[in-house]
């Protein structure tokens, strides 16, 4: 069976609603990453030095990373050796499958959830990334699933964010904790806690700031921050989210490498995926850095954030060369 046609029934299982929200906010980083390998395969047709270099400008195009293009390249140069292919058409299911195989990891790409009580998110990342907006949805998201949620305003460096994170709490119809501004950020999660607790909830979902005089201060509080939460709830938080976003591509791999040193990162949001061509920093990060991706924004709407499936990833991706070899069974 071909690795397309065991992908689209891999796919039939999923939900259809989370299968063309996956298909529609990759059709940006479609255009400019598989129509353009598609492109230089039926230009080229056959498979010879000029084929390898004028695909590794398309992935390094799309920010696939440079280190993981190389590799990429190396495993098609294998297969290709060992198959003895000739005909650039046959790499499209290879590519496809190596893809897949860079972006699954042993560990669980779920977001983990407290055996029992409380469970606590931290999130990280720096300003402007859509970390606040990342809370909003994953909020209405447990709220709609009948949990208690509360949200703790961590960012008490810039009024806005305790502004923006309150307009969400309203919008959702969740309690926000604040302090003033300027106040103390440990200080606003001790209190979130207490309030948690005593009201019964189930998740708490804290904002951090996402940047300080210096990155040594930054870490410096978000270490005071850790240590107030695992006081309060041993073992929490339950998972540290790195907000990072899509369309900054490069950027935000190197964001990705410098919080993931410093800030115990167990999992990463690549929020405004739909508005990028650069997808392709997906497989960079997850593959490069060995922390999973756990979430994907794709869209505005609260609904448009997904668990990240590297199976509907992919499938988007070539999502029209899939609907062909379909078509050419039936």
């Amino acid at each position: 069976m071909s690795f397309f046609k065991k992908l689209r029934e891999s796919i039939s299982t999923k939900a259809e609603s989370v299968t063309n929200r996956f298909k529609e906010g990759l059709s940006k980083t479609r255009t400019a990453f598989v129509e353009r390998v598609e492109e230089l395969i039926l230009r080229r047709k056959k498979i010879d030095e000029a084929f390898y270099e004028e695909l590794e400008e398309i992935l390094i195009g799309a920010d696939v990373g440079v280190s993981t293009v190389m590799e990429l390249i190396d495993a098609l140069r294998d297969e290709v050796r060992k198959r003895k292919i000739e005909d650039a058409a046959e790499l499209k299911p290879i590519l496809s499958e190596k893809l897949v195989a860079m972006m699954q990891g042993g560990e669980d790409s779920r977001l983990k959830i407290a055996d029992s009580g409380l469970t606590v998110y931290l999130f990280v990342g720096v300003n402007g990334v859509g970390k606040t907006t990342t809370i909003g949805k994953l909020a209405h998201r447990f709220k709609s699933q009948g949990k208690k949620v509360l949200l703790a305003a961590g960012d008490t460096f810039r009024a806005a964010a305790i502004d923006q994170l309150e307009a969400w709490g309203q919008r959702v119809g969740v309690d926000v904790i604040k302090h003033s501004e300027g106040s103390d950020p440990a200080a606003v999660m001790f209190d979130a806690i207490r309030a948690a607790k005593t009201r019964g909830a189930d998740v708490l979902l804290c904002d951090t700031a996402g940047r300080l005089q210096n990155k040594a201060n930054l870490m410096e509080e978000l270490n005071k921050i850790y240590r107030v939460i695992g006081r309060e709830i041993p073992g929490a938080p339950h998972e540290t989210l790195l907000v990072i976003d899509a369309t900054t591509g490069q950027n935000a791999l190197n964001q990705a490498k410098l919080f993931g040193e410093k800030t115990g990162v167990t999992g990463l949001v690549l929020s405004k995926l739909d508005g990028t061509a650069k997808g392709g920093i997906v497989i960079a990060i997850r593959h490069e850095l060995n922390i999973p991706v756990k979430l994907v924004g794709l869209g505005e709407k609260m609904e448009d954030l997904e668990d990240f499936d590297s199976e509907q990833f992919v499938h988007a991706l070539f999502a029209g060369l899939i609907q062909k070899e379909a078509s050419a069974e039936a």
